[in-house]
């Protein structure tokens, strides 16, 4: 490929004199190293990009109508504005793109036929395909993806507010942690999608195919799901007269504690709806809470050590004071929760061979939560988001912080020693 063309679209794209932009329509660029490049206003229309190197691609505003893109490399690539009406994304690998406002609605090619008429060209007209892809952290935020096929495609933790999936084919997908907050999924299909802790606050359901789908640890703030399909689908259930077996449960799970498991009964509320619930000061510790819904729920001063608190919903909980040692709270919702003063330190498990076991608070979202004057030491808290939160004198000396979120977070008195901030965003000490 000549660099001419490239050349020669960068000054199209900076508006000087000899720029053009890059025009190619229906070329066969299958296997071709673009990554790094500028693309922008590029014209793909049509265009075999079969297995191509898009990588760290600027595409903003480029006509990739009904373009093929199967199995190609498309790992932090910009398609910001896009037209990808028809393209085919099968196989493709799209982890850390970004489609915002990107067009990836149903497209229709014609070409004149034998007596003149308009008639589809084939291979290149019909519904957006992006079936078998992998699209972790992808952030799609208000695009429209109205009739697009997305069979089997892993989109965990992506963003996805606000897009338009109208009669979509999300059927067997990966959702995990997905944020579809506004979301219009009226009349798509999400048979066997798993939806473990993603956000559908305020998105539309109405004719949503959910039947045998994963909805444990959904949020569903604002959610009207009388006119959904939730046949056979796992969602948390409400405990009938919790307050009235608490005292019996609460027994038994001590029982099972100072037994060392020989006698009682383990706490196992997970998957069950506990919002707005008081546990203060109750030994909780080693529970399965997992997948709970515990929004505005009063642990202070509990104890929840090694317990297994993972995709729970503990939005505006408070949780201050409270014993949260060597706690598994891997993808859990606490924003807006007070953690002030709580003990998230590691469990020790051995004193002689000083075996330690660290909180896990990986890949959680901790937005606006207060975390002033926590214990974190040697916490695992990558990929996490703290935008907003209040780390005022927390000790976080050793705590593992890889790609975490740091956006406008107060950070005054922190101990951070030996902490690693390996690709930390808007890390400001």
């Amino acid at each position: 490929m000549s660099t001419w063309c490239w050349h020669a679209n960068e000054a199209f794209l900076k508006r000087r004199v000899g720029g053009a932009r890059a025009v190619l329509k229906f070329r066969d660029l299958s296997h071709l190293d673009f990554s790094g490049r500028d693309m922008s206003d590029c014209d793909l229309t049509g265009a075999t990009l079969y297995g191509c190197n898009l990588r760290n691609t600027t595409l903003h505003n480029a006509n990739l109508f009904a373009t093929d893109l199967r199995s190609a490399l498309i790992e932090k690539t910009d398609f910001h504005r896009a037209d990808l009406r028809g393209a085919v994304l099968r196989g493709a690998r799209m982890d850390d793109a970004i489609l915002t406002d990107a067009d990836l609605r149903c497209g229709i090619m014609l070409q004149p036929g034998l007596g003149g008429e308009l008639v589809n060209l084939k291979h290149r007209s019909g519904p957006a395909d992006l079936q078998i892809a992998s699209a972790q952290r992808a952030d799609m935020t208000r695009a429209k993806m109205s009739d697009s096929f997305i069979r089997q495609t892993d989109l965990t933790d992506a963003i996805l507010r606000n897009v338009r999936f109208n009669r979509a084919d999300l059927s067997h997908s990966n959702l995990t942690g997905a944020t579809l907050e506004g979301a219009d999924l009226t009349e798509a299909n999400l048979t066997g999608a798993i939806l473990q802790g993603a956000i559908l606050s305020r998105s539309c359901l109405m004719h949503t195919n959910l039947r045998d789908a994963d909805l444990v640890g959904v949020v569903l703030d604002s959610v009207d799901l009388s006119q959904a399909d939730l046949t056979n689908a796992t969602i948390a259930r409400r405990v009938e007269n919790l307050r009235s077996q608490i005292r019996d449960i609460i027994t038994a799970h001590f029982e099972w504690i100072q037994s060392s498991g020989r006698g009682g009964k383990r706490v196992d509320l997970s998957k069950t709806d506990l919002s707005g619930e008081d546990f203060s000061g109750l030994n909780l510790s080693a529970a399965d809470l997992s997948y709970t819904i515990m929004s505005k729920v009063r642990l202070i001063k509990s104890s929840l050590a090694m317990a297994d608190l993972s995709f729970v919903d503990l939005r505006d909980a408070d949780l201050s004071h409270c014993d949260l040692r060597g706690a598994n709270l891997r993808r859990a919702t606490l924003n807006g929760a007070s953690l002030q003063g709580a003990r998230l330190s590691p469990m020790v498990l051995s004193l002689s061979s000083n075996t330690q076991w660290p909180t896990n608070l990986e890949y959680t979202r901790l937005r606006k939560v207060n975390f002033a004057g926590c214990d974190l030491r040697q916490a695992k808290l990558s990929q996490c988001d703290l935008t907003g939160a209040d780390l005022r004198d927390t000790d976080l000396r050793g705590a593992v912080l890889r790609n975490a979120i740091f956006t406008r977070a107060d950070l005054r008195g922190a101990r951070l020693d030996g902490a690693n901030l390996d690709g930390a965003i808007d890390f400001t000490p």
